[in-house]
């Protein structure tokens, strides 16, 4: 995860997006700037999407699966063709079937038993999630006892927040219903996302983080 992680501060979470929007939305954010993409397992036609994804994109973006949390969804994901898993919490069969198919994963994590988990299989970059739930200072409280792990954040980032999750020690966030406003998508607004997506990418590249 940490090759995929170095040049991808974002990562556009697809959930429950129209099958037949998909290559649209996509493209939207991809023209934006954003090169990472998480499809998450429980919508509709998400197998689909990953294998449309990855025959339209190639290499020049990274597809992953998310919410990854059953042997079922596991194998659904390998076979689609996802470069990486991401699962909501600490997820011991996915860690697991990742280890197994060297698939890189970045499971989730809330508390410090779970990222003693985490460790034990060999995942020091964790997803905490919901990231927005908590005090900004709590992956300082993390990454106290639990030196050498790195976070990205999950659950409450949206265009107006992002900025200060990096600032406050995360190497990376997942944004998904808030990367662009609802209407868009309903109307088909493609290039107004394309912006929007651009918008936000330009601040988190232009800042300190």
């Amino acid at each position: 995860m940490k090759k995929i992680l170095e040049h991808n501060k974002i990562c556009a979470i697809m959930r429950n997006i129209p099958l037949e929007k998909t290559l649209d939305y996509a493209e939207a954010v991809y023209r934006g700037g954003v090169r990472m993409f998480e499809v998450a397992m429980n919508s509709d036609s998400a197998v689909r999407q990953i294998e449309i994804m990855r025959e339209r994109f190639g290499g020049q973006v990274y597809v992953g699966a998310g919410t990854v949390t059953t042997p079922e969804r596991c194998r659904m994901a390998w076979e689609a063709g996802a470069q990486f898993f991401l699962t909501p919490s600490a997820t011991v069969g996915t860690m697991e079937f990742c280890r197994k198919y060297d698939i890189p994963l970045l499971p989730g994590v809330l508390t410090p038993t779970d990222v003693a988990v985490c460790l034990e299989y060999g995942y020091p970059i964790m997803k905490l999630f919901p990231a927005g739930d908590m005090p900004s200072s709590y992956i300082k409280s993390l990454k106290g006892p639990f030196d050498g792990t790195e976070y990205v954040a999950v659950g409450g980032v949206t265009a107006d927040n992002i900025e200060c999750f990096l600032n406050n020690g995360f190497i990376g966030v997942g944004i998904g219903s808030n990367l662009m406003p609802k209407e868009y998508v309903k109307n088909n607004q493609w290039e107004q996302a394309s912006q929007y997506v651009g918008e936000i990418v330009r601040r988190v590249n232009g800042s300190d983080v």
